[in-house]
């Protein structure tokens, strides 16, 4: 059984019943095994005609989804919108997409014709966070459900309910049966399932410490995997730069769903002459932040999700706090029940301290001041991360620099650090390997196979 916790109230919620032994949860695997011939032998048109379905019926239950992600994980409801309808967004798109993406490619040889076919693998296994239930379950089923393969759904156990609703609404799409396997597993039977031999690939999106142990069972296995990890991602923003609109936009980036997102803007480097300055506009947002109810509307920050993130999270900043930064704003326990963490703002945050060096996941911004753009290159760089990146300039030279030098798997210009499904998305160093999204992402599950005629 599955039991969620509300984060809000600290209460459990309905529980949900688990699969608790190997030989349930091969038996799943061997269905959607057993649904890959026929679906990777459809259409693109046929399979793009059931991810529309799909996407259409995202947007007639997402009051119920989005009550569901404020009551499991904490997101507010004013976000949970917006997730379900980027979701929908996604599949819609991979429909429209995915035969171009995958169109066959002639290439020049020795040969009277040599080209490239790509073709499904079979079932790939996505195992997910609970950050964001439906978007990163999207990204991983849109391309690779219009690629042709059966998918496996692992959901995080905190998130049981949304993994449900995701499963009844592929049923009310009229899905093929079986083509998306719900797993509702315990954690401890994630390497069981990486390791059947029905299971060609596994994408995963989470924590560094777990993307090492999933990328070792899939090694083992000889699998292919595409791994979405954790991000300390530099913010750099540098005297010319439009100083109003860059606060406004980091604040949304820090504490979009309470913080606890990869690619939010984590270190703000700032220069100097503009420091103090900077440091006054993001705490005049900070402090207009409603803190409280998810499913209120006007709720700008929920609680996090779990008691022990939230402990890290106090940790973290009372280690800094303690090493010589400054807290202008928040770092204090709220009283009461539930997992709530209030807007925080550290400043003179130095590389070698916890918030600097260790990945914050709350709503916690740590600012930097730095003596010019050299020297906020350099730290920008300084992490074993490297998921995305962004830097505020009004000069093209230096931002084009930027763009080539930061080591990271995505750099945004005046703008903020996202995911987009036209666009691909990952990392690089602690941060994972492979591409999602984009014409990259639904490379990633494919054989990408040769053909050579003489």
């Amino acid at each position: 059984m599955l039991i969620p916790i509300n984060p809000y109230t600290g209460k459990e919620l309905a529980g949900y019943e688990s699969i608790d032994n190997e030989a349930e949860l091969h038996h799943r695997i061997g269905l959607a095994q057993m649904a890959f011939p026929e679906w990777s032998a459809h259409s693109f048109k046929a399979r793009g005609d059931a991810l529309r379905r799909l996407a259409t019926e995202l947007r007639r239950q997402k009051p119920v989804l989005t009550e569901l992600m404020a009551q499991e994980m904490g997101k507010p409801v004013k976000e949970g919108g917006l997730e379900v309808e980027k979701s929908a967004f996604c599949a819609d798109y991979y429909a429209d997409q995915a035969e171009q993406f995958l169109a066959r490619q002639n290439l020049q040889s020795d040969a009277s014709s040599s080209y490239v076919e790509y073709q499904p693998l079979g079932v790939v296994l996505g195992i997910l966070p609970w950050n964001a239930p439906l978007w990163l379950a999207f990204r991983f089923l849109a391309p690779a459900l219009m690629a042709g393969n059966t998918c496996l759904l692992k959901h995080d156990p905190h998130v049981p309910g949304c993994a449900k609703a995701l499963a009844d609404a592929i049923e009310a799409a009229a899905l093929p049966h079986h083509v998306v396997e719900n797993l509702p597993l315990p954690n401890h039977l994630v390497q069981a399932a990486i390791a059947d031999k029905r299971v060609q690939a596994v994408s995963f999106t989470g924590s560094s410490a777990s993307g090492r142990r999933v990328a070792i069972a899939a090694a083992e296995q000889l699998k292919p995997a595409v791994l979405e990890l954790g991000g300390s991602d530099p913010c750099i923003v540098l005297a010319d730069a439009n100083l109003e609109k860059a606060a406004d936009v980091v604040t949304l980036s820090r504490i979009i769903n309470a913080g606890q997102s990869c690619i939010a803007a984590k270190r703000i480097l700032i220069e100097a002459p503009v420091y103090a300055q900077f440091t006054t506009l993001l705490q005049t947002r900070l402090e207009k932040l409603t803190l409280g109810d998810p499913l209120k509307p006007d709720t700008d920050i929920g609680p996090l999700a779990r008691q022990d993130l939230r402990d890290n999270l106090h940790r973290q900043v009372q280690q800094t706090i303690a090493a010589g930064a400054k807290c202008l704003l928040g770092g204090t326990l709220p009283n009461g029940p539930g997992f709530l963490y209030p807007p925080t703002l550290l400043t003179d945050v130095q590389p070698g301290m916890c918030a600097f060096e260790e990945e914050t996941f709350g709503p916690v911004m740590c600012l930097t001041p730095v003596d010019n753009f050299t020297h906020a290159m350099q730290l920008a760089n300084q992490t074993d991360y490297g998921l995305g990146a962004s830097i505020w300039t009004a000069s093209p030279e230096k931002a084009e620099h930027a763009a080539r030098h930061l080591v990271a798997g995505q750099v945004a210009i005046n703008g903020i650090v996202k995911t987009d499904p036209r666009l691909p998305s990952g990392g690089v160093k602690q941060s994972g390997y492979g591409r999602e999204l984009g014409p990259h992402g639904i490379r990633e599950f494919v054989n990408v196979k040769q053909v050579w005629v003489g």
